[in-house]
């Protein structure tokens, strides 16, 4: 279906009745209430597993880089970070000449694979293969020390599965091993285009997804990653190397240039072990077979039409239920953010990001602080020592809008108008070093971990900071001439969000330096982690899919991100109107305008596949969730919308959830 689009300069935020369901009372699913008139005339376009408005935003921004993107291919005398990224689009879009080459460009990284001798060379081929990107066996990058937030330190984690989620080997209701066929009927197609014979790559794709079940079975849970202090081993290469005797560091240190990295934060000990164990269990073949799989998927979408239809038939359509590929500058448009967003985040915000807007964010930012502080000055349940170190790491929070005050250089990555492939190949390798290089210096605090086009945010506990791009900061989450209901109730929710993730179950066992370390007394754990409990509770017993429930240990941050973000930005809110006409507009008080402008946040359609690859692989809950979950919990929503006792969007007040 097409899709209507606006430019973001003729779109407001307010509070529109078509997008209600009056069928349904607020008290009863105030989720389907607000957004449900809207749900029934936003169908999901084909090209996608869920429609929502982050899509919607995403769509008007995609429309103005679509615009940069065509300007820069077409200059005739670029500078150069419009040269970098029009000549990237360039060679993404030119389908004959991607077409005519095939597999040609990258048949030497085959032969690689084809030509190693002994399982002592994987190491250093392995190296070579992470530099591109390609995450087969584990992964290796940088990271803020967590016991010493000012350095960067190396960092190497367990991965190499191609399925979402280790439990996807494992689960065994008929839609799961109906799942596993299919991803190796999956890896065996991928080998036939790449020159295989059927029975060869039948026998190959098996031989993969064995070598992968067994590393699944010694990968921790997503429950399991969540504690950052468990998944927190520092040890020396000469320790490392005591733990897999089998796997040469030096040669995949070397490889990757590297050599003296210093100490290593092992996020996952036991899956080295069993990967090193792997290393003399598995045939030189079968791991040969691995590697080409891991290669050629990680390149599938940058190659010609057969690789890129095989590749979305089981990502896109078996996992996520979409039902056709998106249109070519849509994908390569999201390449060139992906590898050098920052580049094209300095023409997107040039043109599409208003000072204004920048100005009033923070406004919103610093009344949601406030906010924020008022309340732990105020806490109940928390001690007062407790209760100091929490209004420190508050006061120590930093705040970044917009983009970066300083940008990315890029002088040193090589792109051209030639093949595809190799120009993503480049730009890989390229933004492997960056992030390799940082191994030893000094935290950069000015840098930003998304790019300025990105409709999201976040909260990083290692810099102690909230980041919030441009791409973000428009309708319907913000508008600088909206009234205050209107954008406490969206973008402040939001905000508070993220400020509260300082505050859940993994940020706060930050302090405000950004270091992993336990500033709680133990009465106020156990305090904290009662009301957690609760939470966990709440969303377990929401049934999604079926028989499918929610996982309430896994989505607990968010849901407290979630509970934290509303409660704050009505407090805000509520301040921002002191003193101010609270006369109904639309027929709504400035309350319900708030809780509706919040519900929006949240609105979407989703396919069964995708929601149910979400419910299993993803920390956030669906959307219905999201708005229902943290009201239902809310006097202030009870009173709004007059909700009496007894109704689904009233917790009674033996299980109603209070944390922040």
């Amino acid at each position: 279906m097409a899709i209507a689009l606006l430019l973001a300069s003729s779109v407001h935020a307010d509070i529109d009745p078509k997008n209600f369901d009056t069928s349904v009372k607020p008290q009863d699913d105030f989720y389907q209430y607000a957004n449900g008139g809207w749900r029934k005339a936003n169908p999901i376009p084909a090209a996608y597993s869920g429609w929502g408005v982050f899509n919607e935003i995403d769509e008007r921004n995609k429309v103005e880089l679509h615009t940069i993107l065509d300007r820069a291919a077409a200059a005739k005398n670029p500078g150069f970070i419009e040269k970098l990224v029009g000549d990237f689009y360039a060679s993404g879009m030119d389908e004959k000449a991607i077409e005519a080459v095939g597999l040609t460009p990258v048949q030497s990284e085959l032969a690689q694979i084809a030509g190693l001798k002994d399982i002592s060379q994987l190491p250093a081929f392995l190296g070579h293969l992470h530099l591109l990107r390609v995450g087969a066996g584990f992964g290796f990058s940088s990271e803020p020390d967590p016991s010493n937030s000012t350095m960067a330190i190396a960092t190497s984690w367990q991965g190499g599965l191609g399925l979402p989620d280790r439990d996807y080997y494992f689960r065994t209701d008929d839609q799961s091993k109906k799942i596993r066929e299919q991803y190796v009927a999956h890896i065996a197609k991928m080998f036939e285009l790449a020159g295989e014979a059927p029975a060869i790559a039948e026998s190959e794709a098996a031989a993969v997804m064995k070598l992968e079940t067994a590393l699944a079975q010694a990968s921790r849970n997503h429950a399991a990653l969540r504690d950052p202090l468990a998944n927190f081993n520092k040890m020396s290469v000469a320790n490392l190397q005591k733990l897999t005797p089998h796997f040469a560091w030096a040669d995949y240190l070397a490889a990757i240039g590297v050599p003296n990295p210093g100490e290593i934060d092992i996020g996952q000990p036991e899956f080295f072990t069993a990967f090193d164990a792997q290393l003399t269990a598995t045939p030189l073949a079968d791991w040969q077979a691995y590697l080409r799989w891991n290669f050629l998927g990680s390149v599938a979408n940058d190659l010609s039409t057969p690789f890129v239809n095989e590749n979305f038939a089981f990502y896109g359509k078996t996992l996520g239920g979409t039902l056709e590929l998106q249109e070519r500058w849509k994908r390569i448009l999201g390449m060139v953010n992906g590898n050098m967003g920052e580049a094209l985040g300095q023409l997107y915000v040039a043109e599409y990001f208003p000072p204004a807007s920048k100005t009033r964010a923070l406004e919103l930012v610093g009344n949601l602080r406030a906010a924020l502080r008022e309340r732990l000055q105020t806490l109940e349940w928390m001690d007062a020592p407790t209760r100091a170190a929490a209004i420190k790491k508050l006061d120590a929070l930093n705040v970044k809008i917009g983009y970066p005050d300083k940008w990315r250089d890029y002088s040193k990555l090589v792109i051209d108008r030639g093949p595809f492939v190799l120009n993503a190949l480049r730009a890989r390798e390229f933004n492997s070093h960056y992030q390799l290089n940082k191994i030893g210096q000094p935290v950069d605090r000015a840098e930003w971990g998304m790019t300025p086009p990105t409709v999201n945010a976040y909260y990083n506990p290692n810099l102690n900071e909230i980041v919030f791009p441009a791409g973000i900061l428009q309708p319907p989450f913000f508008d600088a001439k909206a009234d205050d209901p209107v954008n406490y109730g969206a973008i402040g929710a939001i905000i508070g969000h993220e400020m509260t993730h300082g505050f859940d179950d993994q940020g706060r066992q930050y302090d405000g330096a950004g270091n992993l370390h336990d500033w709680w007394s133990p009465a106020s754990t156990a305090m904290f982690k009662e009301r957690t409990a609760r939470i966990i509770k709440q969303f377990n017993d929401y049934t999604v899919l079926d028989n499918l429930h929610l996982n309430g240990e896994v989505t607990q941050g968010e849901n407290i991100a979630d509970l934290g973000g509303v409660k704050l930005a009505y407090a805000a809110m509520e301040k921002a109107l002191a003193g101010h006409s609270r006369e109904p507009r639309g027929g709504f008080t400035p309350e319900q305008r708030f809780f509706l402008s919040f519900a929006t946040n949240w609105r979407i359609n989703e396919r069964p596949e995708g929601l149910r690859q979400q419910v299993l692989t993803n920390e956030h809950s669906p959307g219905r969730f999201r708005a229902n979950g943290p009201l239902s919990n809310l006097p202030e929503f009870w009173q709004a919308f007059n909700v009496p006792e007894g109704a689904p969007m009233r917790r009674s007040l033996a299980d109603q959830v209070t944390i922040w």
